[in-house]
């Protein structure tokens, strides 16, 4: 189901792979991942990563490759039911606000919920929650800092960049495990 695609431009690196939401885009620096996004799959070649390692210029490896081929693995295992938690490096780059939102998200166990009230209480800003919503909305690193875990305070979803068909399937994958 998912396989990997390399791309590398520098000291950063891109990998794709085919998930039970579609296609999505990793990319990944010196640092970490700093990106993941959902792609059309029209016009996209997806092959595997093993076929990539035996080229000349694939065989030393950037630590932007290391990073984005880890997040590739883990969300692989992630959509397969075996992985809880993210242990890949992430590189985000935003305001001193989103940076201390993002850190909260990172903390909510798999397969549990906090409301953006909770979330804005957890960074000392407990009015800010349109302000936190945003921060989320913004957040560049989805399903590995799992902005979908946080909900609104009557149980609603509340929003989600990239849908919200695609918060509910990764909601009730999470509350399969």
């Amino acid at each position: 189901m998912a396989t990997a695609r390399a791309s590398v431009q520098g000291h950063s690196a891109q990998r794709s792979l085919r998930t039970p939401i579609g296609v999505l885009r990793v990319t990944a620096n010196d640092h970490g991942v700093t990106k993941i996004d959902r792609i059309a799959a029209k016009g996209i070649s997806v092959v595997r990563a093993s076929s990539q390692r035996g080229s000349s210029s694939q065989r030393r490896t950037s630590a932007a490759d290391r990073h984005a081929e880890r997040a590739v693995r883990e969300l692989r295992e992630y959509f397969a039911g075996r992985r809880t938690k993210f242990t890949v490096p992430v590189y985000l780059n935003g305001t001193p606000f989103q940076q201390r939102a993002w850190s909260v998200m990172r903390k909510i166990p798999h397969g549990r919920t906090i409301s953006y009230a909770q979330q804005a209480a957890a960074i000392r800003a407990p009015r800010a929650m349109r302000a936190v919503g945003s921060a989320n909305g913004a957040n560049p690193v989805p399903i590995i800092v799992p902005c979908h875990r946080v909900v609104a305070s009557n149980g609603c979803l509340g929003g989600y960049a990239l849908g919200l068909a695609m918060k509910r399937w990764l909601l009730a994958h999470e509350s399969r495990a």
